[in-house]
């Protein structure tokens, strides 16, 4: 296996991650992936032993920005935890009204891969949501709110719902009526009403 940092890596998941965000893993061929990337399949493979591999790998690389585009959200907001939450929810629907949004990589992997429990992409995945949610919890108690914990879950409840929804009506005034629900949840919640 060669090096998780080599510059050739790096194009082979930037050219996956282009491909299966676009079109879904199961319609993207190595093939395709290899000459997206400009390179042999041969060459990929030296890189990843499997599309499976590559598959985990893409998730991966979008872990750690997207937790940095929700926290960067959350703290630019200006008000009590109410308003930092539901800023969450008032920049995915920006992000959802761009005509290339196609939803939750996520959540559409472990769909696609949905009979296939124990695949590295789906462990990425249940790593990712939970990360999210125990950085969410970190905040919120943070800001004095009752049992954390259970209001992060509820609220990654609300926008894993909303990632659904939207794809099924591709209308983001869903996830806006998500964020009012998230931010009532959080007021309910809070011991000092901020």
């Amino acid at each position: 296996m060669s090096d998780p940092a080599s510059p050739t890596r790096k194009r082979i998941v930037d050219a996956a991650t282009k491909l299966f965000y676009a079109e879904g893993i199961g319609r993207v061929s190595v093939d395709a992936i290899a000459e997206k990337a400009g390179l042999t399949k041969r060459t990929l493979y030296y890189h990843f032993k499997s599309k499976d591999d590559l598959i985990a790998a893409y998730l991966d690389g979008r872990d750690q920005p997207n937790l940095q585009q929700m926290a960067g959200w959350f703290d630019a907001a200006e008000g009590g935890a109410d308003r930092r939450v539901e800023a969450i929810f008032s920049n995915l629907g920006r992000v959802a009204r761009h005509p290339k949004w196609k939803g939750c990589g996520f959540l559409r992997t472990a769909a696609e891969l949905a009979s296939m429990p124990g695949h590295p992409a789906v462990k990425v995945g249940s790593r990712h949501k939970s990360n999210f949610e125990t950085w969410l919890a970190g905040e919120l108690s943070g800001h004095d709110i009752e049992e954390p914990q259970a209001l992060a879950r509820e609220i990654v409840l609300l926008i894993d719902g909303c990632f659904s929804i939207m794809l099924i009506h591709r209308n983001p005034d869903y996830i806006e009526a998500a964020g009012r629900a998230a931010a009532t949840l959080v007021r309910a919640r809070s011991r000092n009403n901020d």
